[in-house]
């Protein structure tokens, strides 16, 4: 499936916000942050203007879609489930998406980024339930077991991020060393990513 390959500082400059798409350094985190509410092009801060409601919710499904890093039909196939869903539409859409194990995997720490997740799983180096899964949309259950593959765990990138006692995982998920499990579904108090569902649902029922 193709991929956004261009500068990722420009996709969170253009929504003004840290989207998680890259690692940086203390510093040039503060950097992007001080150059965050300036649009990215020629034309910078100038080329700033009143966004009506339309825009507003392009924005920020735009902003969600870049987060997950999916692409537009499948960002849409997934808002379409969840409508069909007699829960509420807005958390359902994100529960979904929440639960690709490729989302799973970065909100364990087994990845600095979803893109990183992503190349993983793609790569065969994660297994659920001890069997390799190499698809990032697969859907996750609560109760299912995640882990890195041993070739995997012998990389100083995640020997690296396993050292990392302090990493603070979201309530539905556990992880003890290497090993992760999904103790439940996410719910949307669990997801603290500056999202605004009900603009999306706005977006795709005009």
């Amino acid at each position: 499936m193709a991929r956004y390959t261009g500068p990722k500082n420009r996709l969170a400059r253009r929504e003004g916000a840290d989207l998680g798409l890259k690692t940086t350094g203390m510093s040039a985190h503060s950097s992007l942050l001080r150059r965050m509410k300036i649009p990215p092009g020629q034309h910078g801060q100038k080329g700033t203007r009143k966004i009506s409601d339309y825009g507003k919710q392009l924005r920020e499904k735009q902003k969600v879609k870049r987060i997950y890093g999916l692409l537009e039909k499948q960002f849409r196939n997934y808002f379409e489930k969840a409508s069909r869903n007699p829960a509420n539409t807005g958390e359902v859409f994100l529960t979904l998406l929440e639960r690709r194990l490729d989302n799973v995997v970065y909100r364990l720490g087994m990845a600095p980024t979803r893109a990183s997740a992503r190349q993983f799983v793609s790569h065969g180096h994660i297994q659920v339930d001890g069997k390799r899964v190499n698809i990032p949309s697969f859907q996750t259950s609560e109760g299912m077991v995640v882990s890195p593959k041993q070739k995997l765990l012998e990389t100083p990138l995640l020997k690296k991020l396993m050292e990392d006692k302090d990493l603070p995982l979201p309530d539905w998920l556990k992880r003890q060393g290497p090993v992760g499990k999904i103790l439940r579904l996410p719910k949307r108090e669990d997801i603290l990513d500056d999202i605004a569902e009900q603009l999306i649902i706005e977006f795709y029922s005009r």
